[in-house]
């Protein structure tokens, strides 16, 4: 893609952020799926902005989709972070693309003929993530699959229609095999409605039963060795899942930041008849967040725009990737933590949109990576796996 300046305006005009804006506290307060919003956001053509153009899509990179649900993820979070699991699949099929396999093009024409893709890798106490799967994948005869096990986190669940997976194959000749495939929602899947937190609520994202649910031997697209591995789906997965959740959080400091600066502006001071902006402690602490702030949606242009140039960092690649989701997570943490300092106690009300964005950022620390896992990873990276002794 060009590196020319990219106004996501045209995707996202301010007419409808203001819409999906409006409709956000409610789907918090009533712990309800954003229907509206992905009506609007499909009938822009959305769900296929990273679908090639020869398909009918608007053949956006990883870049400009970063910079997009930075966009979406300041009006509202839960609809930008329920679309990201929809955007994984379409983005993993684009790199895999791009890596010369076209195993996922029935991914890129099901988003544009109106499929909504669900990802299903998430599992209770499974911290192999990528790399292991409590989910059994049963070889049927025809070389389709049938999986069994329990996904949790399953965003969009109310509403998808293909669920992109993974699960363990023990019994075929070559076994283990980790298999990816995608499964449609049949009565084999049960969608528990069980999605009640304390933040992120309208992304609804219940836990998903697989009872032998079968994806056909069309719908295998990998099967790989367990572990650590440099099949393309893995680096497609791991690149386009952290670097899209790095920019729902750092979309939400953004808004925070605006929040606080809009704050101090409209705020004065009892004691000095002074506008809180003029304050020299919050003009610090608004300087602070925006230092905080500043650093990240370059780092995320630049990291998204290297995988869509098949840039090569080696060996660093996974810790850069994990890196930037950590830091934009904690990062955005801590710039609402000030915006609700800067905006006093009228912030803690629960209608409030800063308490809304509080209780949102929380989420971001549940994702992979984990900041035990981006640490862990970064230490590999540098310093070689640790020593047995």
């Amino acid at each position: 893609m060009s590196d020319a300046p990219f106004d996501p305006s045209g995707f996202l005009p301010d007419a409808l952020l203001d819409r999906i804006r409006s409709r956000a506290v409610t789907h918090d307060r009533e712990n309800t799926f954003p229907a509206d919003d992905l009506a609007d956001l499909t009938d822009a053509g959305y769900l296929g902005i990273l679908v090639p153009r020869d398909l009918g899509g608007a053949g956006l990179g990883l870049r400009e989709a970063s910079i997009l649900q930075q966009r979406l993820a300041t009006a509202a979070p839960a609809t930008a972070l329920a679309i990201n699991m929809h955007l994984v699949w379409t983005g993993v099929a684009k790199v895999m693309a791009d890596h010369g396999v076209d195993d996922l093009r029935f991914v890129h024409e099901g988003a544009v003929a109106g499929e909504v893709f669900a990802f299903g890798i998430s599992e209770a106490g499974n911290d192999l993530v990528l790399f292991g799967s409590d989910t059994t994948a049963e070889p049927q005869p025809d070389g389709g699959y049938a999986f069994t096990g329990t996904k949790v986190f399953t965003s969009l669940g109310p509403v998808w229609t293909q669920l992109g997976l993974h699960g363990l194959d023990t019994t075929s000749p070559d076994a283990p095999k980790l298999v990816y495939a995608f499964v449609p929602r049949t009565d084999a899947v049960r969608t528990r409605d069980d999605w009640d937190t304390l933040g992120m609520r309208a992304t609804q994202s219940r836990t998903t039963e697989l009872h032998g649910v079968v994806a056909p031997p069309d719908r295998v697209v990998r099967r790989v060795d367990p572990g650590p591995n440099p099949d393309p789906i893995v680096f497609g997965i791991f690149s386009v899942f952290e670097l899209l959740l790095a920019s729902v959080y750092t979309g939400i400091a953004r808004r925070a930041l605006d929040v606080a600066v809009d704050t101090a502006r409209a705020r004065v001071s009892k004691r000095s008849g002074l506008p809180y902006a003029d304050d020299p402690d919050i003009r610090w602490r608004i300087a602070d967040m925006a230092l905080a702030y500043d650093a990240l949606p370059m780092q995320v242009e630049s990291l998204a725009a290297d995988v869509d140039a098949l840039a090569d960092h080696g060996g660093l690649w996974f810790a850069k990737l994990s890196g930037v989701k950590h830091r934009a997570v904690m990062m955005a943490k801590r710039v609402v933590d000030d915006a609700m300092l800067v905006a006093g106690g009228s912030s803690y009300f629960a209608a409030n949109e800063l308490s809304r964005l509080y209780r949102d950022v929380l989420a971001g620390m549940f994702h992979p990576s984990d900041p035990e896992s981006a640490h862990n990873t970064s230490a590999t990276a540098w310093l070689g796996p640790p020593s047995s002794h």
